[in-house]
């Protein structure tokens, strides 16, 4: 009997490929804050979500361009995506708890940016989708300008792809410096997978860096989506 139940069972998947549920309290947040305050309040549109990978770990970078852009990018994708937050912030109540429901892992302030990057790296193994934004902090202008390594050490680290993702006018409803929020339309354009980086080795990390910042800005270019059913694909050459 024993040797039957040994045979019957399943080997684990190897790390990175446990792609975790959402919560019941993300998808409640999602789809009760969230997707009221993207589809309406912003008039929000998304193009691309067939080229999101649904299961495996992946490294999520995007432009940044207002504080918006985190609840926005993991609703508009379909699956959770993590990001790095203060450690502060999970000490505060009913906060804290949301936001880590939700995916977000602490960081300590002034921690080391080797120490941010095993933080974030635990999370791929762990099969999420991580989110980095390129540039590091806001940019005035929204696009990619001083794009850093990070994300494709990441990458190169977990051994998963990146998926390069534009999100149009976010800097302009609440970018930094702004004291008002501008109902303006918000829409998400999803690139396609870019494979991790061959090695660590800095030449590799920044050839996967580029590339990351070509598409996203091509994506940008683009401008809002035009009236009519949002396209489920874009192509490689956005």
């Amino acid at each position: 009997m024993r040797r039957m139940l040994r045979r019957r069972r399943r080997p684990s998947p190897p790390p990175g490929l446990l792609t975790p549920k959402p919560s019941l309290t993300y998808r409640l947040i999602s789809y009760l804050l969230v997707f009221p305050v993207y589809r309406l309040l912003f008039r929000g549109r998304t193009a691309g979500n067939a080229n999101v990978p649904m299961e495996g770990a992946l490294v999520v970078v995007a432009n940044h361009g207002s504080h918006l852009d985190p609840p926005l990018l993991g609703h508009a994708l379909g699956r959770p995506v993590a990001f790095m937050a203060k450690a502060e912030l999970f000490r505060v109540p009913i906060l804290g708890p949301i936001i880590r429901a939700c995916g977000a892992y602490p960081v300590a302030r002034g921690a080391s940016d080797r120490e941010a990057i095993r933080t974030a790296t635990d999370r791929l193994l762990e099969g999420w989708a991580t989110g980095v934004f390129i540039d590091g902090t806001r940019q005035v202008n929204g696009r990619v300008n001083h794009p850093q390594p990070g994300a494709a050490l990441l990458a190169a680290r977990a051994g998963v792809p990146l998926l390069p993702v534009a999100i149009v006018n976010s800097h302009r409803a609440m970018g930094s410096g702004q004291r008002w929020l501008r109902l303006l339309p918000i829409h998400i354009r999803i690139g396609t997978p870019i494979p991790p980086p061959a090695s660590r080795r800095r030449p590799d990390l920044d050839r996967v860096t580029a590339e990351a910042q070509r598409q996203i800005n091509a994506l940008l270019d683009q401008g809002l989506l035009p009236p009519g059913p949002e396209p489920k694909h874009l192509p490689a050459n956005s």
